[in-house]
């Protein structure tokens, strides 16, 4: 008999300790070879653990074990045979043996002459079938609906199915309600929550925390999005969305306000020649922030590219902690959830975090008229220990600069008439 132990791996630098957060098979299960067999919870992130060999498993850790790096999780005993029907890490004999005991039990059974009508169970999207997209996860939630077919790829809820699926109407069974009693339940905070809910209490207590707010007028990118969009899509195969801008506009800014884009070590100030910006999204295990490498020396699709891959990644629960560490600004958008105005929390060790926010049409003061322009509050929050108050509102006003004149971009933060005469 041969049996191998497999031990948790080491998920990324400073990780010592991991939960598991579900198994993927059974104890007893045939598994194949890189098989994924469990998802394992870090600080970081989660991540799949796949099967070293093929074999017979056998569990040593239960869900919700917090187990350390380089520890035995299960045995695969790699001599044994694959038995008949296995398949998908399930052993087909066994479950006919099952079918065989229930249909005996059936048979003995003398049948009710009066049918007793069930209630149809609700059916709701999983993760596995598509989950609803942001913008759809918070229409269902406002208004309490379970039951929405996706159309999406991939089986994924739009905003556009719940709309429809509202207009049609719903059963009873497919709204949610409160259950009528006084119950309580408890659940067990996952190592990812508990590690961001440190991490948040320890911002507030040894940084000096400020923000400073600004307003910016979207018309100028929104009317170039309108011209451009179809085009810009068709040629690099995604899509044109305000991150990109907002990513580009925060490059060109740290890049006149290095202190903004530094952090401090001890009694040192480390300045970087390079902007990693950290994209805070939201994923069905909580807030992460993959972080885009050298954002500065990218273009516009190109960064909309690497947040989609991240996105995606982030979402799916296959990001890697390497993906999600070593960020040096961050970008967050709570305008995607209807936030009008928030101060956004520094993610260390950074010291400096811009929340982006909901665009509504106001009436605002252009050339001495009165406009309807649309309109997003932007916030930067700061370290007051190694940003003035002067760089922070001098960051903020240069970014709003660049964004309201989408342009200047692309000549580095001039204006191209300046370019043009060589000024």
């Amino acid at each position: 008999m041969s049996v191998l132990e497999m031990k948790v791996p080491s998920p990324g630098e400073s990780i010592s300790e991991v939960e598991i957060a579900s198994w993927l098979v059974k104890d007893g299960d045939w598994v194949e070879k890189d098989q994924a067999i469990a998802e394992v919870d870090s600080d970081k992130a989660t991540l799949e653990l796949p099967a070293e060999a093929a074999g017979i498993i056998t569990l040593k850790a239960a869900e919700g074990d917090a187990v350390k790096v380089g520890s035995v999780v299960c045995l695969i005993d790699t001599s044994a045979a694959k038995p008949a029907g296995a398949e998908n890490g399930t052993v087909k004999k066994v479950a006919v043996e099952k079918v065989a005991v229930a249909e005996k039990i059936v048979a003995d059974v003398k049948p009710n002459p009066t049918p007793v009508e069930t209630k149809k169970p609700v059916e709701v999207a999983s993760y596995a079938a598509g989950h609803p997209s942001i913008s759809a996860k918070k229409l269902m939630e406002e208004n309490g609906v379970s039951n929405v077919n996706g159309t999406g790829k991939g089986g994924r809820v739009t905003k556009q199915d719940v709309v429809a699926a509202m207009a049609n109407g719903f059963s009873a069974d497919a709204v949610q309600g409160w259950g009528g009693t006084r119950n309580q339940s408890r659940e067990k905070m996952s190592m990812l929550r508990r590690k961001v809910a440190e991490r948040l209490v320890a911002v507030k207590n040894e940084t000096a925390m400020l923000t400073t707010f600004n307003e910016v007028d979207m018309k100028p990118i929104m009317d170039l999005r309108d011209k451009y969009k179809k085009a810009f899509a068709d040629y690099h195969q995604v899509n044109l969305g305000f991150m990109s801008f907002f990513t580009k506009a925060v490059t060109e800014a740290l890049n006149l306000y290095p202190s903004v884009n530094g952090q401090i070590d001890d009694k040192e100030v480390i300045f970087h020649d390079y902007a990693d910006i950290g994209i805070a999204v939201s994923s069905p295990k909580g807030l992460m922030v993959p972080v885009v490498r050298n954002a500065e020396k990218m273009t516009l699709a190109e960064i909309e590219a690497e947040i989609k891959r991240l996105a995606l990644k982030a979402r799916d629960g296959k990001i890697t902690p390497d993906e999600m560490t070593g960020g040096t600004f961050t970008i967050t958008n709570g305008g995607v959830f209807g936030s009008m105005l928030s101060t956004p929390i520094i993610n260390p060790p950074q010291s400096a975090i811009l929340g982006m926010h909901n665009i509504v049409e106001r009436p605002v003061a252009i050339n001495g008229k009165v406009e309807i322009r649309p309109i997003m509050y932007v916030a930067l929050s700061y370290d007051h220990r190694i940003i003035d108050g002067k760089e922070s509102v001098s960051f903020l006003v240069k970014v709003k600069e660049m964004l309201e004149n989408p342009e200047r971009m692309i000549f580095g933060g001039k204006d191209p008439i300046q370019v043009l005469l060589g000024l």
